[in-house]
């Protein structure tokens, strides 16, 4: 049972180090596709970094998923040495990871939206007439089809892995 919880943790940790994985390989490419767009639309290309807009791996996109993939394998850890720890540990981080992937696919579904309002709250005329969409769109086209993909699996891996992990945890 806890070799099981273990692999799942596992895939979960693989899962988060896929993002800044992926967003390092191709990150500067979906930039250069989105400063190319703004020009296009008669808006300086700065404005992205001026705003901490980014399609890379740095800041949050690295600390964060780097982060959940250390915990998720220290936990691991946890019940592959069946530590009398290891299950009140597994209950209290699936449920964070769980929620924040909740978080992720929120943010990914409402992503125009979130970036407009964004813009918006900042006030700067610049920003407010920027076509969002055709923004995130061209940054997407910089990054390889396959990565939509391996976004909805990710999805899957971690929705399934801490669906699987708490029913083996109630069944034990």
């Amino acid at each position: 049972m806890n070799t099981l919880i273990a692999v799942l943790q596992l895939l979960v940790a693989a899962a988060f180090l896929s993002i800044p994985l992926v967003r390092s390989r191709y990150g500067a490419v979906a930039t250069a596709g989105a400063e190319a767009e703004l020009r296009r639309q008669g808006v300086r290309p700065t404005v992205l970094a001026e705003n901490g807009m980014r399609f890379d791996a740095g800041g949050h996109e690295t600390w964060a998923p780097v982060s959940i993939a250390a915990v998720m394998a220290g936990v691991a850890a946890l019940n592959l040495a069946d530590h009398s720890w290891s299950h009140p540990l597994t209950w209290v981080f699936q449920s964070i990871v769980l929620a924040i992937n909740v978080v992720i696919l929120y943010s990914n579904l409402t992503a125009a939206r979130s970036v407009q309002a964004a813009f918006a709250r900042k006030g700067d005329p610049m920003l407010a007439r920027i076509d969002v969409p055709a923004l995130l769109k061209a940054a997407e086209a910089g990054f390889p089809s396959w990565v939509w993909i391996l976004q909805n699996a990710r999805h899957v891996v971690v929705f399934g892995a801490s669906a699987v992990a708490f029913v083996t945890l109630l069944a034990a």
